[in-house]
């Protein structure tokens, strides 16, 4: 469960970080100014949809920081380990395709199911507890 009053306090760091009013958060992640006010206030809870709404309109935020305090913010990437990284993958695995900028792909790989449904969001989960989300 989110401590409330602690999730609070990380919206106020991410706010002052990016310089944001509460009013220009609201407007970044695409919701209501209210919503805001009265999360800020403790009279609501955060929802799923808008913790991932802050995720996504701010990468520099890690989902485990947000819900607990734990990891950092702003998010450290390791730059060091990226070419060994890349080697790896590239070396092991083929090349990821973008089904995204081709809807004939995206259709041909769908041809076993209902060729009328469109890939909107993929959610890569890793095994320290971290996601990554691609929307189309």
């Amino acid at each position: 469960m989110v401590n409330t009053e602690d999730f609070t306090k990380r919206l106020h760091k991410i706010m002052e970080y990016h310089e944001l009013s509460a009013a220009s958060f609201a407007d970044k992640i695409d919701v209501g100014r209210s919503s805001i006010s009265h999360l800020l206030s403790g009279r609501n809870k955060p929802s799923l949809d808008f913790v991932m709404k802050i995720v996504s309109a701010f990468p520099d935020v890690e989902l485990y920081w947000l819900l607990n305090g734990k990891g950092s913010f702003p998010k450290k990437e390791d730059n060091a380990l990226a070419p060994v990284a890349q080697k790896q993958v590239s070396a092991s695995q083929p090349q990821a395709r973008d089904l995204f900028s081709n809807s004939d792909e995206v259709a041909t790989a769908m041809a076993a199911g209902d060729s009328r449904k469109e890939i909107r969001r993929i959610v890569l989960f890793y095994s320290d507890g971290t996601f990554e989300a691609f929307e189309n």
